[in-house]
């Protein structure tokens, strides 16, 4: 499949085949499903201290049983205060957690490496679907081929008022603006100081994003990736398809380099 490349002013510029990969068989399963895999590699253990809540000397009856009150354990000692109070165990003031969370608790979720690689391959092949992409809440109005695939030049970008420029000619400025109608959000977040939260608009896939990346830190929901560290997380955000993407032609001759037997196969078969 051939598809136009565009330059800086959004014109044509010539064409390019597109690699083996964008033909790979879409799977929505399996792309949510590496995504919620690969999502608990960034999670951080939670754990309270081991003997929170029983720093204290608090023991229940023994017997139990003909004292006339309740047989959970009570402080000691004398002269007021907490004697003769209720702690230590669960369900008391200032007792221990009932089931606490404990920070050697397995939350690193493996994946395949096959499998990982063809979700990829998979969500790489979706952003060719301008169905999904709009599915996805994407505003696509005027752009004529998926993926949106821009000149090298777009890497040497590192100035933010011309890669704003850049998005009018691409005519992905349209997304952007769609991120202002967010809803504020309510209830403890807003509390917290957390009343909005920036949402995902394009993605600029490059071979090398050290340059553009501070040309776009300023321009919210836009983001820019690298084709050597690209994942499922930046493809398709929430394990949901597709995000509106725009690749260099470099960073497709980068992807075009990805080999499995697995994935020739399956594209050979369809």
């Amino acid at each position: 499949m051939k598809v136009d490349v565009l330059n800086l002013d959004g014109k044509k510029s010539e064409q390019i085949e597109l690699p083996i990969i964008f033909n790979t068989e879409i799977s929505h399963s399996l792309i949510h499903q590496s995504y919620i895999k690969l999502e608990s590699h960034g999670f951080q253990k939670h754990s309270t201290h081991p003997t929170a809540g029983q720093d204290v000397v608090a023991d229940s009856n023994d017997p139990p049983t003909g004292r006339g009150i309740a047989r959970i354990a009570r402080m000691k000692g004398g002269g007021g205060g907490r004697q003769g109070q209720a702690g230590e165990v669960a369900g008391t003031r200032g007792g221990r957690q009932a089931h606490r969370p404990y920070a050697n608790k397995v939350i690193y979720k493996k994946i395949n490496k096959k499998e990982n690689k063809l979700a990829l391959c998979s969500a790489i092949a979706a952003t060719t679907s301008k169905e999904l992409i709009q599915a996805r809440g994407h505003k696509t109005d005027g752009i004529e081929s998926f993926p949106i695939i821009v000149s090298d030049d777009i890497e040497n970008i590192q100035n933010t008022k011309k890669m704003i420029q850049v998005l009018d000619n691409l005519k992905i400025t349209q997304d952007v603006r769609r991120l202002d109608k967010r809803k504020k959000r309510t209830g403890k977040v807003a509390l917290r100081g957390r009343t909005s939260k920036i949402g995902k608009s394009a993605l600029f896939v490059v071979s090398n994003n050290e340059k553009i990346s501070k040309a776009c830190s300023g321009i919210p929901g836009i983001d820019t990736c690298s084709a050597k560290d690209l994942s499922v997380l930046d493809v398709a955000p929430g394990g949901n398809l597709i995000r509106l993407t725009a690749f260099s032609k470099k960073a497709i001759e980068e992807i075009s380099q990805i080999k499995s037997n697995h994935l020739e196969l399956m594209v050979t078969l369809q």
